[in-house]
C-alpha cells in the first residue's frame, strides 16, 4: 500500500498556492472598484467528533479566508488538511473506509462567492485529495447566476472543457453531466445554477495515476482562476433594479437550501470535526423566502 503522506503534502501546497492566487485576484477586483476590502484569515484546528475516540497526535486543521467588499458581498476561500478516524456510523458511507478501517486524511480548497451586483454570478469551486484504504481526487466548479447570460455560461463551460480536454476527451461530457445531476434541488425541481463540472473518486491506483489526476485537478483550479474574474469584471458595474435584487435574494434562498440539505461537502465537514464557520461560509449574507 502506498504511503500517501508526501502526496497529501504536495496537494496541500498546491491548494494553498491556488488560494493565494485567487485571493490576490479578488482583492485586485475590489481595488478596481475603489474598495480597500481584503481577506481576513482565521486558522482553526480540527476537533474530535462523537464516536471517534481520542485523536492521536496532530489531526490537522485549516485556514478560513473571508472577505466582504464592494464587489464581493461575501466570499470565502478555505483550505484545510485534516486526518483522523471517521465515526463507525459515518465510515461506511465513505469510499474505502469502514468501521474496521476508519482512518482518513483529506486536504482541499473550497470557495464560494456571493456578489453584490445581481448581474455578477455567484460561484462555487472545490478540489480535494482524500485517502482511506484508497486514494482519490474530487472537485469541480459551478456557476450560479441569479440573472443568467448565455454568453457567460458558454464562456465558463468552454474554459472547463478546455481543461478537461487536455487530460481526457471523455472528461468534459462525463463531469458536466455529473454536475448537472449533483447540483439539483429535488424538492424545488430546479438546478441551482447553470452547471459546470463535478468529479469524485478519481482514484489513484499508483504514483503515475496520482500524478495524472493531480495535474487534472490543478488545471481545474487554473481554469477557474482564468474565467471567473473575467465574468465578474464584465458584470460588476452594471445597473440593476429592485426587481433584479429581489431575484438575487430569492435565488440565494435556493442556494442555501441545497447546501444545507444536499451538499456532501457540508456533511463531510460536520462529520469530521471541521470548523463550523468555515463549513457554513457558503451560506449567503442575505436571502429571502416567499
Amino acid at each position: 500500500m502506498t504511503d500517501w503522506t508526501p502526496y497529501t503534502e504536495r496537494a496541500r501546497q498546491w491548494f494553498e498556492h491556488l488560494r493565494d492566487l485567487i485571493c490576490a485576484e479578488f482583492e485586485a477586483i475590489e481595488r478596481e472598484a475603489g474598495s480597500d476590502a481584503a481577506f481576513a484569515y482565521t486558522p482553526w484546528s480540527r476537533q474530535s467528533v462523537e464516536g471517534e475516540g481520542a485523536p492521536e497526535g496532530d489531526t490537522g486543521g485549516g485556514t478560513q479566508g473571508l472577505m466582504k467588499g464592494k464587489v464581493f458581498e461575501k466570499v470565502g476561500v478555505n483550505v484545510s488538511t485534516v486526518r483522523g478516524d471517521f465515526s463507525p456510523q459515518f465510515a461506511g458511507s465513505i469510499n474505502g473506509a469502514s468501521a474496521d478501517n476508519p482512518g482518513f486524511s483529506a486536504t482541499g480548497i473550497s470557495l464560494v462567492a456571493h456578489m453584490a451586483n445581481p448581474h455578477a454570478p455567484a460561484v462555487h469551486m472545490n478540489t480535494r485529495f482524500l485517502t482511506t484504504t484508497k486514494a482519490w481526487f474530487g472537485g469541480g466548479a459551478d456557476l450560479n447566476p441569479p440573472l443568467p447570460y448565455d454568453e457567460d455560461t458558454a464562456e465558463f463551460h468552454a474554459e472547463f472543457k478546455a481543461a478537461c480536454d487536455r487530460h481526457d476527451p471523455a472528461y468534459y461530457a462525463k463531469h458536466k453531466a455529473w454536475a448537472d445531476e449533483y447540483f439539483y434541488i429535488p424538492h424545488r425541481k430546479v438546478h441551482r445554477g447553470v452547471g459546470g463540472i463535478f468529479y469524485d473518486h478519481l482514484e489513484c491506483s499508483d504514483e503515475a495515476a496520482w500524478e495524472a489526476n493531480f495535474a487534472y485537478t490543478q488545471d481545474v483550479g487554473r481554469a477557474f482562476l482564468a474565467v471567473f474574474p473575467r465574468l465578474v469584471r464584465k458584470r460588476m458595474g452594471m445597473d440593476f433594479t429592485p426587481a433584479d435584487k429581489a431575484r438575487q435574494l430569492e435565488w440565494r434562498g435556493r442556494y442555501a437550501e441545497f447546501n444545507l440539505v444536499y451538499d456532501r461537502g457540508t456533511l463531510f465537514g460536520l462529520k469530521t470535526g471541521g470548523n463550523i464557520d468555515a463549513i457554513l461560509m457558503s451560506l449567503p449574507p442575505e436571502a429571502t423566502w416567499s
